[in-house]
């Protein structure tokens, strides 16, 4: 065939973008049809028994309690089943730490006098590790369970503000990089948090222009406000000092790579979680990630920044206790690692990959939605991990219950 007769070729920007947008306005189309009428995430009632579960009592006590009148007016089913929505727990809680035994038990956990701002940074230099499903249900745990969140999504890829309902390229909401650029646009961080359809946790989304920050750094450093550039890594310290009488917990999901907003990170953070799927690739590259960032830091340290950490851990993701070779691969961590192991792994379920279909957690979907069997163990794993973190949480602020 003659090659002045063929249609020209789609060059390869044009078609990659022309996908791209494809892609955006599909998943918008499946956003609204989901969350009706605004495509705005809205979030399900809970149980008589997850809402016990939640603030630390028993279904019995919350069935005493509305049965005398007291607290809240639950959603009444068929068959007498009690349901309450997030905000009826959160009034329950204010109820319970009023009226309750508070000398035994503190239903309202926010920070108290002299107890810092728990600033979590989770981080893994490979993609596929489990950082923002863990980050997003170690928020999300928090906050139901009575503590103020903030969530700061770094990643460029936005995947944990996705699961929060916000699709960047359309919604278009600013993200942290306005309140961390070097020039005069820069903005408060409280400008650019969002409340999601969790009370009690706020989100700073994620945008492609996270991605700027990386090019803006080396330049200001050079420039004649260099001073700026080469103290980097305190910017987003700084920009949540405004908010630090707000919240008692920040989780920052980090992006997948070592450059200087994952230091700025760092830098920032109280207490670091690196997720590592127990297989001998991810390991290898786990090591190559810490030998980099120890070298990293030491240089930025020399510079004058601090890294200060109440705790780090390693969790152990995507688990799969029949598999040997990973169970080999705990056992060979274990054996240099363990002080600084989770003792609690987080199970690879189906439940939580299907949840992730629709852009939900754990804990948006309803039990009675998949097999009872493996939602109650993905659900069991995933609270054995959060229960612990935020037992370590607990621990800094020197709390003994």
């Amino acid at each position: 065939m003659n090659n002045s007769t063929q249609m020209p070729e789609t060059s390869f920007d044009d078609l990659i973008l022309a996908q791209g947008r494809e892609i955006s306005h599909k998943l918008n189309m499946l956003r609204v049809e989901n969350f009706p009428p605004d495509a705005r995430k809205t979030l399900r009632q809970f149980s008589m028994a997850e809402a016990a579960y939640f603030l630390g009592v028993s279904p019995s006590n919350l069935k005493k309690l509305h049965l005398e009148g007291k607290g809240v007016e639950p959603t009444i089913h068929s068959g007498g089943r009690r349901s309450y929505t997030a905000n009826q727990i959160m009034e329950l809680r204010h109820y319970l730490d009023q009226n309750g035994r508070t000398e035994v038990k503190q239903y309202v956990p926010h920070r108290r006098p002299g107890e810092k701002l728990q600033v979590i940074a989770v981080v893994n230099f490979k993609g596929g590790s489990g950082k923002t499903t863990t980050a997003a249900h170690l928020a999300q745990h928090l906050a139901l369970c009575g503590h103020r969140v903030l969530a700061a999504d770094l990643d460029p890829q936005a995947s944990l503000s996705a699961l929060h309902g916000i699709q960047p390229e359309l919604d278009q909401f600013p993200s942290i990089y306005e309140a961390i650029r070097y020039d005069d646009e820069r903005k408060p961080i409280k400008d650019i948090i969002r409340h999601t359809n969790f009370p009690g946790l706020d989100i700073i989304p994620a945008t492609l222009e996270l991605q700027e920050y990386e090019y803006d750094t080396p330049l200001a450093m050079q420039g004649p406000n260099s001073i700026e550039g080469k103290t980097f890594w305190n910017r987003i310290e700084k920009s949540l000092a405004s908010v630090d009488d707000e919240y008692d917990v920040v989780v920052l999901d980090c992006p997948p790579q070592l450059g200087y907003l994952t230091l700025t990170a760092l830098s920032a953070a109280t207490s670091v979680l690196i997720t590592v799927h127990p297989q001998m690739l991810d390991l290898m590259s786990m090591s190559q990630f810490l030998l980099m960032l120890g070298d990293i830091l030491k240089t930025v340290k020399q510079a004058g920044a601090e890294v200060e950490l109440d705790w780090f851990r390693y969790l152990i993701t995507r688990y799969e206790p029949m598999d040997i070779p990973q169970a080999q691969m705990v056992g060979f961590m274990q054996s240099m690692l363990a002080p600084q192991m989770l003792k609690n792994h987080m199970l690879k379920s189906t439940a939580i990959s299907d949840a992730g279909l629709t852009k939900q957690t754990l804990y948006e979907v309803d039990r009675s939605s998949m097999n009872r069997t493996t939602y109650d163990r993905a659900f069991a794993s995933l609270e054995a991990v959060n229960k612990e973190i935020t037992g370590l949480v607990h621990e800094a602020w020197g709390r003994t219950k």
